[in-house]
């Protein structure tokens, strides 16, 4: 009889390790669970100053170098100018529906607002000779990025269009402080506060036509982005006349942006030309 137990728990023994043994090759075969992948970022911080500063925009990334070795970089010191027939301009904004993004750069735990954007969807707007540009969006710097003989203005709007081919060209328009201007209404009575934030307003229109000077003259020369990555081949015109908004309305953007503006660069032998925008009939 007690033999007979002594072989039942000799058994069990065995009939253990074995399970035991099998648990540990299934382990092994079985590779440790992966752990989740850092979150991706945006990209390399940059700002307006410190550090990340115009400046330092070129050694950044790879992908920028034009930022600080390209030749044919934007913003400019508009001063001298040739009266040049150029091939003819035609702009005409249908109304669109008010889309704003307080945009935002985010990068390693930075929330960093560079501008006030309006995208824009609603139409072919912009025609120069026989290309036709697709205005995207328009977005606004304080003070102004382009100067003309050395002088900031209060503000500067810009009108982003892209072609089938993906060319860009950018609308400038100065903003001076002044009269009111109520065309503006809708965008500062929906400004975003919050960047990085998308609002679509329902039922709430904005003329583009409207936000433009009554005189149609512009300054044009090719240039480049004027934020990262800085890339050339952009068509710039840069209206002659400014527009104004009062003092109030300039001081509602500065609230949520302000100093969002790159240093003027080198013309390197460009010449900036003058003609004017014809409007549609």
């Amino acid at each position: 009889m007690k033999r007979n137990l002594l072989l039942v728990c000799v058994l069990v023994v065995a009939i253990i390790a074995c399970r035991q043994h099998a648990d540990t090759e299934h382990a092994a075969a079985v590779p440790p669970k992966a752990e989740p992948a850092a979150a991706s970022h945006a990209g390399p911080h940059w700002s307006y100053e410190g550090e990340a500063g115009p400046a330092t925009w070129g050694t950044l990334s790879p992908d920028w170098s034009p930022c600080g070795g390209g030749k044919n970089q934007s913003p400019i010191d508009i001063d001298q100018t040739v009266r040049a027939d150029l091939p003819e301009m035609r702009a005409a904004y249908p109304p669109a529906s008010l889309k704003i993004i307080h945009t935002a750069h985010i990068a390693d735990g930075i929330n960093n607002g560079h501008t006030i954007q309006i995208n824009y969807t609603d139409g072919d707007v912009l025609t120069i000779g026989s290309e036709q540009f697709q205005l995207v969006q328009y977005h606004f710097h304080i003070p102004s990025e382009h100067t003309v003989k050395g002088q900031h203005h209060a503000m500067e709007m810009h009108l982003v269009h892209k072609s089938a081919a993906d060319r860009l060209a950018v609308i400038g328009v100065f903003i001076d402080e002044g009269a009111h201007n109520a065309a503006f209404d809708p965008i500062l009575a929906n400004l975003p506060s919050t960047k990085g934030a998308e609002i679509h307003i329902e039922n709430v229109m904005v003329d583009v036509n409207q936000l433009l000077p009554s005189s149609l003259e512009s300054y044009r020369y090719d240039g480049s982005l004027t934020t990262p990555p800085c890339s050339e081949g952009v068509k710039w015109i840069v209206m002659t006349t400014p527009i104004q908004m009062s003092a109030e309305q300039i001081a509602a953007f500065r609230a949520l942006i302000n100093g969002n503006s790159r240093p003027v660069q080198p013309l390197n032998g460009r010449t900036v030309e003058t003609d004017k925008i014809a409007t549609s009939p």
